[in-house]
């Protein structure tokens, strides 16, 4: 991943839900350049690290109203979101920050060790 991520690129993805400024889990990962799935197992694994003040899932309403000014994609069809998708704060960005740089440190060293034993 690039180490410079131009201001713009992370502001045209910030929206406005229940009076909180947020990034939704598809641009983080696509920031990220990990698929949804893996930034959301990483979420998951550390929920307590996630209160609701950081992340939170959007209701349906909130989903439908998304879909309707074409920010995220319908539900249904080929590509569309099946879950609802996490909404994260700037705290709770801070947090996966952290979260997301630990499962890559890991990954890699278990890609490492995996390398030593084939070797």
């Amino acid at each position: 991943m690039s180490d410079v991520i131009p201001v713009e690129s992370i502001a045209n993805r910030i929206i406005l839900i229940r009076g909180h400024k947020v990034m939704l889990d598809r641009d983080l990962a696509e920031l990220y350049q990990v698929e949804t799935r893996v930034l959301t197992q990483a979420v998951r694994r550390n929920i307590k690290r996630f209160p609701d003040d950081f992340m939170f899932m959007l209701k349906e309403r909130e989903v439908n109203l998304l879909m309707s000014q074409s920010v995220i994609s319908k539900t249904t069809g080929r590509g569309g979101t099946r879950k609802s998708p996490m909404a994260f704060t700037e705290q709770g960005v801070a947090m996966l920050s952290s979260v997301m740089s630990r499962d890559g440190r890991m990954q890699r060293e278990q890609d490492a060790q995996e390398q030593r034993v084939e070797e």
